[in-house]
């Protein structure tokens, strides 16, 4: 399969809000990322009072390649568990 068709979102409007996402979860867990090289309008607020965002970390470990497997992982997963949780509301606010 080619990796295009892998990473294609069906709603690409939805983009920056997962990103977004993705950048608290990591802040949430205590994991030291950059958002872009810049804060971008990341919740630089929420990410700084856990030590995620603009925490004093050399420049060398911002983005996520520093990241083991596992780091980068649970994040993923908890998207996924945020993001079924949030349809599963959806669903049952409609019955």
């Amino acid at each position: 399969m080619a990796r295009s068709s892998r990473n294609r979102q069906v709603v690409p409007e939805c983009r920056e809000m997962l990103k977004q996402m993705k950048y608290e979860i990591a802040a949430e867990f205590g994991l030291h990322v950059g958002y872009g090289g810049g804060s971008n309008g990341a919740d630089t607020e929420f990410g700084s009072e856990l030590g995620a965002i603009g925490g004093g970390f050399s420049s060398r470990r911002a983005g996520w390649g520093h990241l083991t497997s596992r780091e980068n992982g649970s994040v993923g997963g908890e998207i996924t568990k945020r993001l079924v949780q949030n349809a599963e509301q959806s669903i049952l606010g409609r019955l």
